[in-house]
């Protein structure tokens, strides 16, 4: 039992530290904030706002951006969010079981 213990201990220290360097190094790597040179400041947004009505058809531009150009990324955010509410509503659900037949 002990050294399942300690074996624990040992694996959570060294995954939060990959972890830590790893998101270190990710820090190290960044462009330095403001530079005119930076990949926020590149020219997309160009493209979305003259060629965006052609290209996607839609007349709104933050739909077009949501739907046609970022379409995955929205699905996906929509999937985790939906899957976040039906894990809070399952345990919500249990505990509230739990606390009635406790009564009984």
């Amino acid at each position: 039992m002990k050294f399942q213990r300690v074996l624990f201990f040992v694996m959570a220290v060294a995954l939060v530290s990959i972890i830590s360097f790893m998101l270190l190094l990710a820090v190290t790597e960044m462009p330095p904030y403001g530079n005119p040179e930076n990949p926020p400041f590149n020219l997309v947004w160009e493209r979305y706002v003259y060629k965006g009505v052609e290209e996607s058809g839609g007349t709104n531009l933050v739909s077009n951006v949501l739907l046609d150009y970022r379409g995955y990324d929205t699905l996906m955010e929509s999937t985790v969010l939906f899957i976040t509410v039906v894990a809070i509503m399952l345990v919500w659900g249990t505990s509230t079981t739990k606390e009635s037949e406790s009564k009984k």
